[in-house]
């Protein structure tokens, strides 16, 4: 039972109304959150033959269990009360104290065949209160046992017989029966019986084929068959008092052997009682029960007969779905704690799933039941399959979106700089090629970009191929023109240096010329100065002969 789970009294499970049987929401919550095996027991008998407090006693309790003072039924449908074991620790007692049988108000008996059919098929230990003494009366309204047998037929083999019903068997509980006010000596022929041996004495069956003797066997074979292991336990009057004032009433003022009985009876109860099982040895918890309660309440509204095998389909069916949802469960609770989309690799997400995938089997396993084709399993793997499909396409998405915040965190400075023309100039187009291969390599260094991380980058490159082409083409036109602007300038300034050369030749050829005019007038000059002093010294010559001459 959970820790936190206090049940102060019973509470209805099962309410009978009209002929249906209406399962109580609030008791199911209580069963679904019992984690622990169960121990089921339900008691059954005759109304105002003191079965309540019975179970008030199993309960720990004075009160609990409507114990009523009147010929009037008390209880209806069948009410529970989930305590922990006091023998047990780490199981949960669940009394079931069902409507009395008999009562004289009803319309008809089928109502008590169903409320003993889901006492046994619900219990482990089934406690059939009667009073006084075992008799044929008290047989005949156990009858009801071969009712059932003829009921479940159908659902375990066309022919089934007494003999045969060991399936059938393998889901009843233990008997106890409970003798009430026992006035009879406990002893046969003269030697002392237990209530046991009193309690097999009074199944005897009789020789004989006659159709007295059958109806005499019937019911006693079918208690005996159905019900292979029985205790007998029997109670002296606890008080002068009726019995319907017991639970006002403390231990010291009932007799001595009654409050003895009621302990011995306890005890028994606390230490034999066994988990309720289902066939393969599989252990009962509260959402088990709980599963089971509505299994055989929908087979019995619907007309027919709970079917035992059935209800095993129909538990696996709900415990498996459930499981494979806990599995589900699981596998998303993993998925989100480890994986931070987008991951940096495929395979990394892929690493973390076929994880988390693992431990979601675990958990399927472990919470399965009778899965014997895998049928559950197969099931559970194609969603996983399909959540691995989804939290990949996620992966996508996540890393898709972080690129492109990414991308535009990084080139939007980029795009900025285009508008304003800071590229719209010869050799533009270089340096703008120069600028994206400085943020793509920003780009690339960034961490967590995730698989879409290149196809976003190409994508994004290709979105501004036209930008980069606008760039371009004004960067050859401006390099066009001013390659025109150039060549004018080279042509002007050759045609410039042309000039001065021309007029730096004219200037040299002038210069020249005035140099070989100085020259010529020099060497004219030179000439007349020779030519005179030629004169000069001729005419000296000329002279000096005269003198000579004359001299001579």
């Amino acid at each position: 039972m959970a820790s936190d789970m206090v049940m102060p009294g019973p509470i209805c499970l099962i309410e009978s109304k009209e002929g249906q049987l209406m399962v109580k929401q609030e008791a199911l919550e209580i069963l679904s959150a019992i984690t622990q095996p169960v121990v089921v027991v339900a008691i059954v008998g005759l109304y105002r033959t003191g079965k309540s407090y019975l179970m008030n006693k199993l309960a720990g309790k004075r009160k609990g269990f409507s114990v009523g003072s009147t010929v009037q039924s008390h209880t209806k449908g069948i009410w529970m009360w989930c305590v922990p074991h006091p023998e047990k620790p780490g199981h949960t007692l669940v009394l079931l104290d069902t409507e009395g049988l008999g009562d004289v108000e009803k319309d008809d008996d089928k109502n008590d065949t169903q409320i003993f059919v889901l006492a046994i098929l619900l219990s482990s230990t089934l406690v059939y209160n009667s009073m006084s003494k075992i008799d044929q009366g008290a047989i005949d309204l156990l009858h009801i046992v071969t009712e059932l047998t003829d009921l479940l037929r159908s659902r375990v083999s066309p022919d089934l017989d007494v003999e045969d019903a060991n399936d059938i068997v393998s889901f009843f509980p233990d008997l106890v029966w409970t003798l009430r006010d026992f006035y009879l000596s406990l002893e046969t022929d003269g030697q002392l019986i237990t209530a046991d041996e009193y309690l097999e004495n009074s199944l005897k069956t009789k020789q004989g084929s006659d159709q007295r003797t059958h109806t005499f066997n019937l019911p006693r074979l079918c208690i005996q068959k159905f019900f292979p292991s029985k205790k007998c336990f029997v109670f002296d009057p606890p008080t002068h008092k009726k019995l319907s004032q017991l639970e006002t009433l403390q231990d010291d003022e009932l007799s001595l052997e009654f409050v003895q009985q009621v302990a011995e009876f306890s005890s028994h109860i606390f230490t034999k009682s066994k988990i309720k099982t289902l066939p393969g040895g599989i252990k009962v918890t509260g959402p088990r029960l709980e599963n089971l309660v509505l299994t055989y309440v929908s087979a019995i509204n619907s007309g027919d007969l709970p079917c035992m095998e059935n209800a095993v389909l129909a538990l696996a069916q709900r415990e498996n779905s459930a499981a494979v949802q806990k599995a589900l469960a699981h596998y998303d609770e993993l998925m989100v704690r480890k994986v931070q989309l987008p991951t940096e690799t495929l395979q990394e997400l892929l690493d973390l799933h076929m994880a988390s995938e693992r431990e979601a089997i675990e958990t399927f396993t472990k919470n399965s039941f009778k899965d014997e084709d895998q049928s559950f399993q197969k099931e559970l793997q194609t969603l996983l399959d399909a959540k691995q499909k989804d939290i990949c396409k996620q992966n996508e998405e996540a890393s898709s979106d972080r690129c492109s915040v990414l991308l535009q965190d990084i080139f939007g400075p980029l795009e900025e700089e285009v508008k304003q023309g800071l590229y719209s100039k010869p050799g533009g187009h270089h340096l703008y090629l120069q600028k994206t291969e400085e943020l793509k390599k920003k780009y690339h260094q960034q961490p967590r970009k995730g698989t879409q991380a290149e196809e976003a980058l190409q994508k994004y490159l290709k979105s501004k191929e036209s930008v980069s082409n606008a760039v371009l083409q004004t960067d050859q036109a401006l390099t066009a023109k001013e390659k025109e602007t150039k060549e004018a300038r080279v042509k002007a300034e050759a045609a410039k240096a042309e000039a001065e050369r021309l007029e730096a030749a004219r200037r040299q050829n002038q210069q020249m010329m005035e140099q070989r005019e100085r020259l010529h007038q020099q060497q004219i000059r030179q000439m007349e100065i020779e030519r005179a002093n030629f004169l000069a010294q001729q005419q000296r010559e000329q002279e000096r002969r005269l003198q000579v001459f004359i001299n001579c």
